[in-house]
């Protein structure tokens, strides 16, 4: 089961005025713990007032770039993206699960293929560790990425972004959509929604013969984009998804378990494994199996509580749950059993979780 590491910030500058990009690196000998997959992301854990906070952030450095950095914008009112936009320092250390998420597609040097990319804001930062390792490892392949934000003081990554530009001019083509600065064209100024999409298809962008579309970013935008997607014939399985946070107004009522005696009962008995130990204990059917394992003082991984990440994902092995949210496991994973512990409730008398398969 993965752990928390310590991280040192060799450096950090600014790439926006409300937005740090962190450089970070492993202990010495924990370099391969900390080995990613361009697309994956870091969550991190610091105490800020008395209380436990983890957070998500992605890796926006190119794999062969040999470094560990990651993009952090400021959240109105969060603490930990305001902490680290106003007092982290270099030198300063941090701790951090190594890397997750399934945010990627296999490269393959040989083969010429066709990306597209739609990045919302602080979406831009795994896509853009998506980009700079496709190009250079995909030496024939061609990448478009359409990347939306308020203005142009709030593009992350502005110069990077045209200095890759300049270094591949007849493989990259970068499009940007801005929603309150005017620009030359006007079908780049505005919301990027599903219509202003059915028109960069029309008149920008050919995904007749597209292998893959990446998006991240706003839940809304998210949804715009991969409708439109569809609505042109691209296939579900061709279209990735990096989701960060949710709209979600809360939990979903749950059916109730077929079983009379377990629906009276309204305890489960709970069976965890986690690092080769395994603890028993009982739980609400009101509770999801990550709140129980915490009331239980296991230290299940977690982090966005809100089926958005991927952290807490486990594996029902004995029993039934359900899983009332689900933003970040493939339909595949599902089928074999995987939940994510945070918005999965038990069914059932009796469950087993286990968090090492």
């Amino acid at each position: 089961m993965a752990r928390f590491h310590e991280l040192t910030v060799t450096d950090i500058r600014k790439t926006t005025r409300d937005a740090v990009v962190v450089t970070l690196q492993p202990e010495e000998g924990e370099a391969d713990a900390f080995d990613f997959i361009p697309g994956q992301y870091l969550t991190l854990r610091r105490e800020i007032d008395g209380q436990e906070l983890r957070r998500n952030y992605s890796i926006c450095a190119g794999k062969d770039e040999g470094v560990l950095r990651i993009g952090i914008k400021r959240v109105e009112g969060g603490a930990f993206s305001t902490w680290a936009n106003e007092e982290l320092r270099p030198g300063d250390r941090l701790e951090a699960l190594p890397p997750m998420g399934n945010f990627h597609v296999p490269l393959e040097p040989g083969a010429a293929r066709r990306y597209v990319a739609f990045a919302g804001g602080s979406g831009i930062t795994p896509i853009l560790s998506i980009l700079k390792t496709t190009l250079a490892r995909e030496p024939q392949s061609e990448f478009t990425l359409v990347y939306a934000n308020r203005s142009v003081a709030s593009i992350m990554f502005r110069e990077e972004l045209e200095d890759l530009k300049n270094l591949y001019l007849d493989r990259l083509t970068v499009l940007h959509v801005l929603e309150k600065d005017a620009q030359e064209i006007e079908l780049f100024t505005g919301i990027l929604d599903e219509d202003k999409c059915r028109q960069l298809f029309r008149h920008w962008i050919d995904i007749r013969n597209l292998d893959t579309a990446f998006i991240c970013g706003p839940e809304p935008m998210m949804k715009a984009v991969s409708a439109a997607l569809r609505a042109e014939g691209v296939d579900e399985g061709r279209i990735k998804y990096e989701l960060f946070t949710s709209s979600q107004p809360g939990r979903l009522p749950r059916r109730r378990a077929e079983n009379g005696k377990a629906a009276e009962a309204g305890a489960t008995e709970a069976v965890l494994t986690l690092d080769g130990s395994t603890r028993s204990f009982s739980m609400s059917r009101d509770q999801s199996l990550l709140e129980a394992a915490l009331e239980n003082d296991i230290d299940v991984p977690f982090s966005c509580k809100a089926g958005v990440c991927s952290t807490c994902r486990c594996r029902v092995v004995e029993g039934e749950v359900e899983m009332v949210a689900n933003h970040a496991l493939e339909d595949y994973e599902v089928e074999k059993g995987y939940v994510l512990s945070c918005q999965s409730y038990p069914l059932s008398d009796r469950i087993v979780i286990d968090y090492e398969r």
